[in-house]
């Protein structure tokens, strides 16, 4: 792909939808550590200097993929819940199903996943507070719907909704991390099986982590006989 210089708005709109495309589809073929500013200069078909016009680090870029991919996420999520989530049920078994639903549809999606683990110790570095900054304000407005789309299904949550939220984002962050185990590790694990147990498939794991978190986050029931006896 190559591209003429570009003289208006418009244009300079198409050649950022461009490197963020051509950055996203790398994403589908590596590791976020993988990507690197010259090969996506290189697949893009524009100088490094030039892609640095538009944004100011690969880091920048990142970060604006992170949100288009949450945004995208939440969309989706809510359709997911929604099909997946009796709001007529107990509590209990609304949590379960709510943690289930959050756990298939996050580990379906490991290059979000993947963002997530890089972001506070990779993403947030080598960009300017103006572009960080905007960044956490968009990042508010989506933890905002998910706290949201959480309350739909599961209104004892509360306040806890933002706080559960978060740790959903975390956990499935760091399983990333353990996701995708270098050559000589994965060779480790086929010679040593018990050894894999470092290595957890990420929609059961993510499952039962987000259940943990759930039901230990929601109000918990007084019973009939610790009510009677209190003085």
């Amino acid at each position: 792909m190559t591209f003429q210089r570009a003289r208006t708005e418009e244009q300079r709109e198409i050649r950022r939808r461009a490197i963020l495309d051509t950055a996203s589809a790398m994403l589908g073929e590596m590791p976020v550590a993988a990507v690197t500013l010259n090969e996506l200069s290189r697949r893009v078909g524009l100088a490094k200097p030039n892609v640095l016009r538009y944004f100011e680090s690969r880091e920048a870029v990142l970060l604006e993929l992170l949100n288009r991919f949450l945004e995208e996420w939440l969309t989706e999520l809510s359709g997911e819940l929604a099909a997946g989530v009796d709001d007529q049920g107990p509590m209990d078994e609304r949590a379960t199903a709510v943690a289930a639903v959050l756990g298939r549809s996050l580990a379906e999606r490991p290059v979000l996943c993947d963002l997530f683990g890089a972001q506070g110790s990779v993403l947030e570095h080598n960009v300017s507070v103006e572009v960080v900054a905007h960044y956490k304000r968009v990042s508010l407005e989506r933890l905002t719907t998910m706290t949201t789309l959480l309350r739909e299904h599961l209104p004892e949550l509360g306040d806890n909704a933002t706080f559960f939220s978060l740790q959903a984002m975390l956990t499935a962050g760091i399983l990333a991390a353990y996701s995708t185990p270098p050559a000589s590790l994965r060779a480790a694990y086929e010679a040593e099986p018990e050894l894999a147990r470092f290595h957890p498939e990420p929609g059961p794991y993510l499952e039962q982590a987000l259940t943990a978190t759930l039901l230990g986050t929601l109000p918990r029931p007084t019973s009939a006989g610790a009510e009677a006896s209190r003085p």
